[in-house]
């Protein structure tokens, strides 16, 4: 047996060098992390260096910025709230935001604003939007373009928002219960929204497309949308409990499982929670499609699934994320037992990591642990 999964390892590495290395050339990115699990078991891959000007090479235990992969953890939290009866997803605003009752925003529920569905919020809050006061005014005074429900716009400030009012719900400021609620209980020990001081030194730097070092700049409700860093090591162990959510206890174990459900439905599209869901297998057109510029910055009919539903067949999980200087992606398919992790100190395009990632899933998704094939 031994053998035999050190042969699949092996494959694997070569699978995920031939989508990798091409990357690295052709938009000349620093280092790059991969992590796979197939059936129970992971791999991890490290390409180049975390800082260019101290020459630290990639490994498992380097933090990367996850951009809006960071969503998928604030949709756990708010599903965590809601295992624990603290709120609903037919919840408004104004319970938990009382100056924005009776305003615009406060017709979106909570589950509206969780799937872009609350009615055309922008991608980004302007630049004016610094701090509480400003980003109450923003939502006392904003227009919707859409009723609630109708559209999909993919946006911060509609994400921003939902996980605001988890942590409210919950009593805590939204990084303090990320850090000492979700992540020990989901047995992450190296995710962070405030990467400690004793950590600092494994925290990669991004660059720019100019190559310039960057890290994320703070901004309103940027721990809700983009600002968790992680590493290889502790992402794959996320992905393992969504492909075993029955490895958890209790609440955490209904907040995983509450991410999996479908709610909106957006072409060939299930919004859920922080995720985003395909019919698998699912080939690489519709997830270059669904995950393609037009659908994160153009509204979409969104049609509502009615009841809303767990996936009836096997089904393909999958988030981007990027900042300045930084690009995730992350995706997995439970019934196949299978995921994969790409975090990059560079913003590489997302037809490019979906096209390698994509790569690696067929390859994991035709054989076992013990090498066999699946197919």
């Amino acid at each position: 047996m031994a053998c035999r999964a050190a042969d699949e390892t092996g494959a694997i590495a070569g699978i995920v060098d031939r989508a990798v290395r091409p990357i690295m050339k052709q938009y000349d990115v620093p280092g790059i992390a991969v992590a796979v699990t197939v059936d129970g078991r992971s791999s991890f891959f490290s390409y180049g260096v975390a800082s260019k000007e101290s020459g630290a090479p990639v490994t498992k235990d380097t933090l990367f910025e996850l951009g809006s992969v960071s969503k998928t953890f604030t949709a756990t939290l708010v599903s965590y709230a809601q295992a624990l009866g603290k709120v609903s997803l037919d919840d408004h605003p104004g319970q938990y935001v009382p100056p924005l009752r009776g305003s615009a925003i406060d017709r979106a529920s909570l589950l509206q604003l969780g799937t872009y569905t609350a009615g055309g919020l922008p991608l980004q809050f302007p630049d004016s939007v610094a701090d509480d006061a400003t980003m109450i005014a923003y939502f006392r005074q904003w227009k919707p373009s859409a009723a609630p429900g109708a559209q999909r716009r993919y946006s911060n400030p509609s994400l921003g928002l939902f996980g605001h009012m988890g942590a409210l719900a919950l009593g805590r400021g939204f990084a303090d219960a990320m850090e000492t609620e979700i992540f020990p209980k989901l047995g992450l020990g190296d995710s962070h929204v405030r990467v400690p001081e004793a950590a600092m030194a494994r925290y990669a730097w991004g660059y720019t497309k100019a190559g310039k070092p960057v890290r994320v700049n703070p901004g309103m409700f940027d721990a809700q949308a983009y600002g968790v860093k992680s590493t290889a090591a502790d992402l794959i162990r996320y992905v393992e409990a969504h492909l075993r959510p029955e490895s958890l206890d209790g609440p955490i174990r209904r907040a995983v499982e509450g991410t999996h459900v479908g709610y909106f439905k957006i072409g060939e599209m299930v919004q859920g929670l922080g995720w985003e869901q395909y019919p698998y297998p699912v080939s690489l057109e519709r997830l270059l499609a669904g995950n393609s510029a037009t659908m994160a910055t153009q509204p979409q009919p969104a049609t509502p699934l009615a009841p809303p539903q767990a996936p009836a067949r096997p089904t393909l999980f999958n988030k981007t994320g990027s900042t300045n200087g930084f690009a995730s992606y992350v995706a997995f398919v439970p019934e196949r037992r299978i995921g994969i992790v790409m975090l990059a100190n560079k913003n590489v395009p997302v037809p490019a990591r979906i096209t390698a990632a994509h790569a690696v899933l067929e390859h994991l998704a035709a054989t076992g642990e013990d090498g066999r094939s699946r197919r």
